[in-house]
């Protein structure tokens, strides 16, 4: 959509850092930047890490499987929860949107990215599981906002792999709007053998096929996040 975007790549499965076509391990990463000193957070310091990537508005922040390792050296560490916030302030002020992919377990990297973030997006597959955490999930985003990041807000939740032939996405998706109401995403994506593909070949579903219907819904997304900002 012509917006400058940086994704930061906050789990350690490093999927989004993959998807782009990045499998080789970068000198530096977003492990390193969280371990530097408070005096070396500065904006030149910090865009050593950034990666272009293959699209022209796109830039990342990559990860790699070592940040699974962080939280037990940041244990001792002051303001742990407030790492990301830190670096992302000393860079924001270049792109229109700055997307974090987060880790699905709710761990010191999860609180560092809803300290650091404006708003929530959750994905939700139209699956009985995807529910369960739900409840944890809120409940962790209100204690975020009593403590570290009172102004943190829900985008909206976002329902994923959609199946219109089974009664049981039906259900989700109500299940969903019950709990959300207003902060549904109207765009749904739909489940799609295109979507599945294309991370296997390291790239993002519209430069893998542009016209497949996974493409055209995360377009419709993406007018829909513009709208709401």
């Amino acid at each position: 959509m012509e917006r400058k975007v940086l994704l930061v790549d906050m789990d350690p499965q490093a999927n989004s850092t993959q998807g782009l076509g990045f499998d080789s391990p970068f000198e530096e990463d977003i492990y390193d930047a969280l371990l530097l000193p408070e005096s070396e957070v500065t904006t030149e310091r910090v865009q050593k890490f950034i990666q272009k990537t293959s699209m022209e508005y796109l830039d990342i922040f990559p990860c790699s499987r070592s940040l699974a390792g962080l939280e037990i050296q940041l244990i001792q560490e002051e303001h742990r929860d407030r790492r990301l916030k830190s670096i992302l302030d000393s860079i924001k002020r270049d792109y229109d949107f700055v997307l974090i992919d987060s880790p699905p377990s709710l761990n010191v990297l999860t609180l560092n990215v809803l300290t650091a973030a404006d708003s929530v997006l959750i994905p939700i597959q139209c699956e009985y599981y995807a529910l369960q955490g739900l409840a944890e999930l809120l409940n962790t985003i209100r204690l975020v906002q009593q403590s570290t990041n009172p102004h943190l807000t829900i985008e909206g939740a976002l329902l994923t792999m959609y199946d219109s032939r089974l009664n049981l996405s039906k259900q989700v998706v109500e299940d969903v709007k019950s709990t959300f109401s207003e902060k549904v995403f109207k765009t749904v994506i739909p489940r799609s053998v295109k979507l599945s593909e294309a991370p296997s070949f390291g790239k993002p579903i519209i430069l893998y096929d542009v016209v497949s219907a996974g493409a055209v819904r995360y377009m419709e997304l993406a007018k829909e996040v513009i709208g709401n900002d």
